[in-house]
């Protein structure tokens, strides 16, 4: 049987090193600012995460780009090439058009190459829910399991992780176009910080309101208190816009109270990133149905 590839993008937000050591491959989404256009490596080597957020504060905005058709079979052609067939887990498809471009590009190759298996996964993750989801599959296919026991794994896996948000200034959410002005003015004199999760079609959606930034850190935390299955065994991930010692935090917290070792702390990447802004926390775990 021959040895298959997991492939996604980089809407992941995993480290580069992660990748490599997990033997992804990872296709870079593209983001135009300025008058250049940056491809979102992991390894932040287009555009350094740390510069991209201080170009955001200062005002600069950010135009984003899914992984196109031509790149994926590019991609994938090398692959499969080498003998190896696919699994590709990609950004939720509420939020990218990346998994479509993943699916038209499998089922071109399919005809090129008919004894290759390619299967695409929609996600319906973002940043390291999606790193975790892929993160998860890797653990599986490193036990032994068949491409289709990791595609199976994932399907049935995806809508138990968890993700939870909040955001630091409204403006960017408002910008675009998740809430209204009315409420990103009003939020921002009340220092009110919305509480977000990925519902089970994948979407962003607020779910309630913190006042103030520490509130709404714990409130992260909170929620996995109440929706988290067995979390002391848990590996968790955390991403964060530009604001570690918020992340480490948050970190500390779960440490106290579920006993967990493993956290693992990246950035919100450039594409996420151009999105939600500066000062977004993110917390991804398993737990019960979104």
């Amino acid at each position: 049987m021959p040895e298959f590839t997991i492939m996604t993008d980089s809407c992941c937000d995993l480290t580069a090193a992660m990748a490599e050591e997990l033997e992804l491959s990872v296709l870079p989404l593209s983001l135009h600012m300025g008058d250049s256009v940056y491809r979102n490596w992991l390894d932040g080597r287009d555009i350094a995460f740390p510069d991209f957020y201080s170009r955001v504060r200062s005002g600069e905005d950010a135009t984003t780009a899914a992984v196109s058709v031509g790149d994926f079979q590019e991609e994938m052609r090398k692959i499969l090439r080498s003998g190896r067939d696919i699994l590709c887990v990609n950004f939720s498809s509420a939020l990218s058009t990346t998994y479509q471009s993943a699916s038209i590009a499998a089922e071109d190759l399919r005809q090129e190459f008919p004894e290759a298996r390619i299967y695409v996964v929609d996600s319906l993750c973002a940043s390291l829910g999606q790193g975790l989801l892929i993160w998860l599959c890797a653990q599986e296919k490193k036990k032994g399991k068949t491409l289709e026991e990791v595609r199976d794994f994932a399907e049935e896996t995806k809508g138990r992780v968890c993700h939870w948000f909040t955001v630091d200034d409204l403006n960017h959410l408002k910008r675009g176009g998740r809430i209204s002005a009315a409420t990103a003015l009003f939020g921002t004199m009340l220092s009110i910080k919305p509480v977000m999760h990925v519902d089970d079609g994948g979407r962003l959606i607020p779910v309630s309101k913190a006042r103030g930034r520490k509130a709404s850190l714990l409130a992260l935390v909170d929620e996995m208190e109440k929706t988290a299955i067995e979390p002391e065994g848990q590996t968790v991930f955390i991403s964060h816009g530009d604001c570690l010692q918020d992340a480490e935090f948050v970190a500390e917290e779960i440490r106290r109270r579920f006993g967990i070792k493993d956290i693992h702390i990246n950035y919100v990447g450039p594409v996420i990133g151009s999105h939600s802004g500066p000062g977004t926390m993110a917390l991804f775990f398993l737990g019960a149905p979104r």
